[in-house]
């Protein structure tokens, strides 16, 4: 492991008294699949950061599931990479290697710049309309963060549209498939120092990608979209080579 990795992972357990709020949301079935879903998005937002441990004692009493339960969710995670097992340490949120991030990359060029391409030319259907609405929508909500200065809302409508693109495919095995990557790469903007820097910039090309697609011009749309992801791993991985580095 890195250095910066395993230095992450010292850190102290996390709090988890937030997470009684959620149990509400198992019903009444505590399903390892809805535990995963809670955990997923409590990491998605940072609230449990990379390198931080997860007691399975304080997670499964706030949740009220079992142990058994409870580790069927963090192998669930573990399967997609957003936690990782540690042999007589515990469970730990995964600290993504340089590696790993130039990997969420190429994954997200072969699986976006696809999406986008298989569109063809207009006119589109009415499924394909609805879910360029929402892209839209997504580059919307992240022009009011910007304006109010909410920095992790300008990083979640970036997700978000980026979850749009991909699902242009119109298969739910690539919207699964991207959730899990789109996850894992927000593991990496919350060991950033200063993530705004990293969304705010590419606000406009997501404007400019949308508009293409209203346009009804893929090629244009696609050609953006290749040259906004490899400005953004170029970016990215050289500011984030050098935090691990420190540690």
């Amino acid at each position: 492991m890195a250095g910066g990795a395993a230095k992450a992972e010292r850190r102290r357990p996390v709090d988890v008294e937030g997470l009684a709020g959620d149990r509400a949301l198992l019903g009444r079935a505590g399903t390892a699949e809805r535990v995963a879903d809670i955990l997923r998005d409590r990491i998605a937002e940072g609230y449990f950061p990379p390198g931080a441990r997860l007691s399975e004692e304080s997670i499964g009493g706030a949740l009220g599931v079992s142990r058994n339960t409870l580790r069927e969710a963090f192998r669930l995670l573990t399967h997609e990479r957003l936690l990782v097992h540690r042999l007589n340490r515990g469970v730990f949120v995964r600290v993504v290697t340089v590696e790993d991030l130039a990997d969420i990359y190429r994954v997200r060029l072969l699986v976006e710049c696809a999406a986008v391409r298989g569109l063809g030319q207009g006119p589109y259907d009415e499924g394909t309309r609805a879910t360029i609405g929402a892209i839209e929508a997504a580059v919307r909500s992240g022009e009011t963060a910007v304006r109010e200065r909410a920095w992790q809302k300008l990083s979640t409508a970036n997700i978000r549209f980026h979850q749009g693109v991909a699902a242009l495919a119109g298969s739910p095995r690539t919207d699964e498939l991207m959730r899990g990557v789109l996850a894992e790469l927000r593991l990496v903007f919350h060991v950033m120092d200063d993530p705004r820097r990293f969304h705010a910039p590419y606000l406009t090309r997501n404007r400019q990608i949308v508009e293409a697609l209203e346009d009804g011009d893929a090629a244009a749309a696609e050609q953006l979209l290749r040259s906004y992801l490899e400005d953004s791993l170029a970016q990215l991985s050289g500011a984030y080579a050098r935090l691990i580095a420190e540690g």
